[in-house]
């Protein structure tokens, strides 16, 4: 009979916990990921801390410097076909 055991960990005196390497790996937490730790009512959630600050376009577009003229639409399919060696 199989039973349906969900992963468990211990807090220690430190305060520390070890995360089981199943979750770990689902979420491709590795050493050095760092979490957001929210307080909810029944325990806490655990979720990576964004690698990037959210952005929204209007506030990047633009942002980068152009130099020289524009390229045509042709231009840019040729640019974007795929290269085989």
């Amino acid at each position: 009979m199989a039973t349906n055991r969900k992963p468990a960990t211990i807090v220690t005196t430190k305060g520390n916990v070890a995360l089981p390497e199943t979750i770990r790996r689902r979420h491709g937490w590795i050493a050095g990921t760092r979490l957001i730790v929210e307080d909810v009512v029944d325990g806490a959630f655990l979720r990576a801390v964004p690698v990037f600050a959210p952005s929204d376009p209007k506030d990047v577009f633009g942002s980068l410097k152009v130099r020289g003229r524009a390229k045509t639409l042709k231009q840019m399919k040729v640019g974007t076909k795929s290269r085989r060696s």
